[in-house]
C-alpha cells in the first residue's frame, strides 16, 4: 500500500493542476486541450488528476471559481487605493486597461467558457453566470458610493471593453471606456 500524500503536497499539486489547466484552457480555449496536455503541463499523472477532479467540467469550473476570486480581488485591491468614490469607479478602467496590456491577454475567460461551452454544461453557464453577477455586485457598490445610479451602463461600459479589447487586441478601449463612464459619473 503506497503511503498516503502529505497535505501540503495535495494542496501544492491542486495548485499545479489548476495553474497548468488555467494557463491552458485561457491560452487554446477548453475543446483544444486535451486532458494529456494537462497531464503533461502539470507533472502530475491522469490518475492524480482525476482523484482531484472526477471530470475536464469539474476541472474547468475549479478554474473558474479560482479564477474569479483572483480577478475581483486583483480588481478590488487597485480600485481600493483610489480614495475618491468617483476615482475608485474610473480606477476599474485603468485596471482594465493594464490587464488588457498585459502578454497573453485573450479577453474575458468567462465570455470565452461560455461561448464554447455555455449551451452544452450547466456547470460552467453557473460559474459564468456567477462571475457576472458579482462583477456587477462590484460595478454597483463602487458607483453607488458616488451617489449616482448609473451602476448598470458603467458595467456595461466595463464588459464591452473587455470583449472589444479581447478581439480587437487594442488596450486603449478601456480609456475610450473611462472617458464615457466620466461623463455618465459627472451627469447623473
Amino acid at each position: 500500500m503506497p503511503a498516503p500524500i502529505p497535505e501540503e503536497r495535495h494542496r501544492l499539486d491542486r495548485e499545479a493542476l489548476l495553474d497548468a489547466a488555467e494557463e491552458l484552457f485561457y491560452g487554446r480555449g477548453i475543446q483544444a486541450v486535451g486532458m494529456d496536455q494537462v497531464r503533461t503541463a502539470s507533472g502530475l499523472p491522469l490518475k492524480r488528476i482525476y482523484r482531484f477532479f472526477a471530470t475536464k467540467e469539474d476541472l474547468l469550473v475549479a478554474v473558474l471559481r479560482r479564477r474569479d476570486q483572483r480577478w475581483r480581488g486583483d480588481l478590488a485591491a487597485h480600485v481600493d487605493q483610489a480614495a475618491d468614490p468617483r476615482e475608485r469607479v474610473l480606477a476599474v478602467f485603468d485596471w482594465l486597461g493594464q490587464w488588457f496590456a498585459q502578454p497573453g491577454f485573450r479577453g474575458c475567460a468567462w465570455v470565452n467558457v461560455h461561448g464554447e461551452l455555455g449551451a452544452s454544461s450547466d456547470a460552467v453557464l453557473a460559474e459564468v453566470r456567477s462571475h457576472k453577477r458579482a462583477f456587477h455586485s462590484q460595478i454597483t457598490s463602487w458607483v453607488r458610493a458616488t451617489g449616482t445610479s448609473v451602476a448598470d451602463p458603467v458595467f456595461l461600459l466595463a464588459e464591452g471593453a473587455i470583449v472589444t479589447a479581447g478581439i480587437s487586441g487594442d488596450p486603449a478601449v478601456a480609456g475610450h471606456a473611462r472617458a464615457a463612464a466620466a461623463t455618465l459619473l459627472g451627469t447623473a
